[in-house]
């Protein structure tokens, strides 16, 4: 994992629940990414973290299933990757933690 490239990695969760307000299962999902220990920001469509892939995959996982653990009865997750090698300054992302 050391030689793994940082990445960036945005993501929405979208819950339904029947009984419990969505906004709440969301702020469930922000509590992982929270407690993740990796650098994040979290925007008003989508929250971007900064980390190995794998790694950022499993905290994304792991959010989804606290909404689902949470009383959603579907999650809808949508992940966007940025990723350039290591040596390479000039990029689209200007996103700075």
């Amino acid at each position: 994992m050391i030689n793994d490239p940082l990445v960036y990695v945005a993501f929405q969760v979208i819950p339904r629940s029947k009984n419990i307000n969505n906004y709440e299962l969301v702020d469930k999902a922000i509590e992982v990414v929270k407690n993740a220990q990796v650098p994040y920001q979290v925007g008003a469509m989508e929250t971007t973290l900064k980390g190995h892939l794998n790694q950022l995959l499993d905290i994304i996982k792991a959010a989804q299933q606290a909404c689902l653990d949470h009383g959603a009865i579907e999650v809808i997750t949508n992940i966007k990757i940025h990723n350039s090698p290591i040596n390479v300054s000039d990029t689209f992302c200007t996103f700075e933690f």
